[in-house]
Parts: structure tokens; sequence; C-alpha cells
């Protein structure tokens, strides 16, 4: 991949998508393209946003037969929290394989150079030991509140690997923590946990609100990563990464639901109590990834949890009416 090489990046007004096209520029990349689907954008910063529905394959047709990107990032995908993952199981496996199976064939049809997938961690059993190997996949049953979105993503990831097999492509598949940063999704009613709190405990800071309602008892582990520090390596790995084997990208270390929340509290400045529901499910009790396969490859994320939280909130903070539009 080189400067002049054309990349699209699925999914890219989303968190995940705008970190990559940050880093493509930081490193001199300009000839990208990007999808929206529901929000206005336009061709800016040599940025050109396309309107998409990734779920069309008709579209998705004409897109590429249009554009003929030379890589392309997929990060486009139905995302949620537990609340949303439970309570719309048929859009988050219906959309995911919709989205995946037309990227993944067009850019087999189109000849791509490369494509790189994003699975999640959530794809893993529930009651995997743990740190999670990527040898663990498959190996016991799922986590029933996500088990749709799991079983679209294990369905992307071994898309991946037997159009390599049949077709000789070059699609490589990644497996990412739980991501937080910049550009974030604050809806309570579909974010994941990390931007939840962020929201719930600042809107109880500036309301003056005695607590703060958490779901689940606060005892189960979740690893975070900076979505820059995925960024960066997706980035190097499209360009030094040819192998078959999907490949966790993790920070290597846990937090309870519970230690983050009160980090928050902290960095935050709210001075109430948290309350947890211990009525809500907790989900999975821990899934901390095995990232010896990316240390392996010359990769190690960078950006310190509380450093992490400090400048989210701050990006919160910057863009709270931006956010709240999405929110509303």
């Amino acid at each position: 991949m080189n400067e002049k090489s054309k990349i699209f990046v699925a999914g890219a007004t989303g968190m995940v998508g705008s970190a990559i096209i940050r880093k493509l520029k930081e490193n001199n990349y300009n000839n990208i393209v990007g999808n929206y689907f529901s929000r206005h954008h336009e061709k800016t910063d040599d940025i050109n946003y396309i309107k998409l529905d990734l779920t069309n394959q008709n579209d998705v047709k004409d897109f590429y037969i249009h554009e003929k990107p030379e890589y392309v990032f997929m990060a486009a995908a139905k995302v949620g929290g537990i609340n949303s993952n439970n309570t719309y199981r048929a859009e988050f496996i219906y959309n995911n394989l919709q989205i995946q199976n037309n990227l993944i064939h067009f850019s087999y049809l189109n000849l791509v150079k490369k494509l790189v997938f994003l699975g999640s961690s959530c794809i893993y059993p529930k009651n995997c030991p743990q740190p999670i190997k990527e040898e663990y996949l498959l190996t016991s049953p799922l986590e029933y509140t996500n088990e749709p979105y799991a079983i679209a993503k294990i369905a992307g990831l071994k898309m991946c690997e037997n159009y390599n097999k049949q077709y000789g492509t070059n699609f490589i598949s990644v497996m990412p923590t739980n991501l937080y940063g910049p550009n974030d999704n604050y809806n309570l009613e579909t974010s994941h946990v990390f931007a939840a709190l962020i929201r719930k405990i600042h809107e109880a800071k500036i309301n003056n609100k005695s607590s703060v309602e958490i779901w689940g008892s606060g005892k189960p582990k979740r690893e975070f990563l900076h979505v820059d520090d995925l960024a960066e390596a997706l980035i190097y790995l499209i360009q030094t990464y040819n192998g078959n084997q999907f490949i966790n990208i993790g920070w290597g270390e846990d937090i309870s639901i519970k230690e983050l929340a009160l980090l928050m509290k902290d960095i935050i400045g709210y001075k109430g109590t948290l309350v947890f529901n211990t009525s809500k499910p907790d989900g999975t009790f821990q899934k901390l990834l095995d990232i010896n396969l990316l240390k392996s490859l010359a990769y190690e994320p960078k950006i310190k949890l509380k450093e992490g939280i400090k400048e989210t909130y701050n990006d919160y903070l910057n863009n709270i009416n931006a956010y709240n539009i999405l929110i509303n």
C-alpha cells in the first residue's frame, strides 16, 4: 500500500472508521473514499464521502465498479451494548451478514489487493480460559445476549479465511477488544459500557444528581483499547501481515466495571454515589485477550487507560452538541 493507493474505509463516519481515516492521513495516505448512510457528508480534506447502503447488494456492486478500491478496511457493522444486542437480535445478524457478504464478495470480484475484516472479542465462547487465545474460537457455546452478532462476525472471519484458500485473496481478519475514543456512540439505548458511563456520570454531575445507576453488579472485567491504537495497528498489519490466522488486538490487561466507573467518577469530578443494579445482566464475566501473536508481529498499543479516559471525556465535552444531535 502506497500513498497513491485507492483506499476504501467502510463505516467511515463511525468511531473506528474515522480513527482509521485520521491515522491514514497522518501517514500521508490521501486517496481515500469513505461511505455514510444516514448522516450528510461531502468531500472534505481530500476524503470523498459517498452515500452508500452497505446492506444493498446492487449499490455495493456499483460502488466497486465505479470507485475501484485497491485496499479495504471493513469498519462497518451494526453494533451496540448488551441491551440492543439482546433486543434487536434479528437485525444484528441480518445487517451484519449483509454488510460482510457484500463487501467481501465484491472485494474478491473486483480484485482488491488486500482487505482487513474486523471481528470482535465477543465472538469467543462465554466461558473461555483467560486470557483468550485465538485458538479458543468455536470451542464452546457463546454468550446468549450477543449470540446473533457473534455468529455474524464468525461468518465474516470464516468467509475471509476461505476466500483466501479457494480464490487466493489476501483478506486478513483481526479481533479487537472493547474500544473507546473520539466519535463514540453516546446513545444510552445502543452504546457500549464505556461511552454510557461517561454520559451518565457527566449528566449526573451537571444535574447535581446524588447517584448514578449502573447496570449489573460491577464485578465483570473488561479490557479497553483506545480506537487510535486500533487504527494504528490495522494500518501496520495491512502493510506487514499476510497470514490466514486472525489476530487479537487488545491492551493485554483488564479492569472491573466498578473500577472503571470509579476512575471515570474521579476524572469527571462527580461527587455522588454509584448504584449497581444487580437485576440487570452482567454479560460475560471476563474476556481478556491474549495479544502475544500481535506482539510477535512487533506491534503493541500505547495509550494507557487513564490517559485515554481523560482524552475521551475532553472530546465528549468539546463535541457534546454534535453527539447530542446523534443521541436525540
